[in-house]
């Protein structure tokens, strides 16, 4: 059996980490790289680094915020943000990135995830997917939770497996930094769809959250970002309490 994956995400905005909540009132939640570092000491098992408005501000990420990230961690790498093209991938994988997360650029360009995990491996391609319920129907957004699209959430999962990504990022916009729980139903699902690991993002408010989307859907990781910021959790102790209630973990 793998071993499940707890991984931190910073959401980060001109250079500092934020978070908010169902995408906006962002608050600041501290330095990048002094938390980055914090969370390799806690036996995170994976890092995200998403620099949240670079698609909607056409620009491209902070490369050497990405770089400083990079030399404080010993653990794998995702980065995500105003990545439209191969080269911008090339120059993240060069800056320490194991990883790239793809949203805006892939809805407009889906061939990308194709071209990407031709030339870096699917491996190091990961569909970073928004959804949120709408008149019945999971609606994906892109540029940031800004902009609605045409795409219904479960297709275009599963449209980016077939693709060629290597890992879905599924966040619910719904539950996003209300601590009120993973999207279940949502995850569900997918995880009976796909044959790629999906992680969960979204909603994460006590262990019992963490430990319900691992007992109740296949998914492979659970994300969270505030909880872990604000110190409300941490890691080490998250991880023990899912150890002892079956859940297979590294500490």
């Amino acid at each position: 059996m793998v071993s499940k994956r707890i991984i931190p995400c910073l959401d980060v905005k001109d250079g500092r980490v934020v978070k908010g909540t169902n995408f906006v009132n962002l608050v600041e939640a501290g330095d990048a790289v002094e938390l980055a570092s914090r969370y390799t000491n806690e036996s995170a098992d994976e890092l995200v680094f998403l620099d949240i408005t670079a698609s909607s501000e056409k620009r491209k990420i902070l490369i050497h915020l990405v770089e400083e990230v990079a030399k404080a961690i010993r653990i794998p790498f995702t980065v995500g943000g105003g990545i439209s093209e191969l080269k911008d991938i090339e120059a993240l994988l060069k800056a320490g990135a194991d990883k790239v997360s793809l949203n805006t650029s892939i809805v407009n360009n889906p061939e990308l995830i194709t071209k990407a995990a031709k030339q870096f491996g699917s491996q190091a391609v990961v569909a970073a997917i928004d959804v949120k319920f709408m008149n019945d129907v999971y609606k994906v957004f892109i540029k940031g939770g800004r902009e609605e699209t045409t795409l219904e959430g479960f297709s275009w999962c599963k449209d980016a497996e077939n693709l060629g990504a290597g890992e879905i990022l599924l966040t619910s916009m719904d539950r996003d930094g209300t601590k009120a729980g993973y999207d279940i139903s949502f995850l569900k699902k997918l995880t009976e769809m796909v044959r790629i690991p999906v992680i969960a993002s979204g909603g994460a408010g006590t262990k019992e959250h963490f430990l319900e989307a691992f007992k109740e859907t296949n998914v492979e990781a659970c994300l969270a970002a505030s909880l872990f910021h604000f110190d409300i959790l941490k890691i080490r102790e998250l991880k023990e309490y899912l150890k002892a209630n079956g859940i297979k973990v590294r500490i």
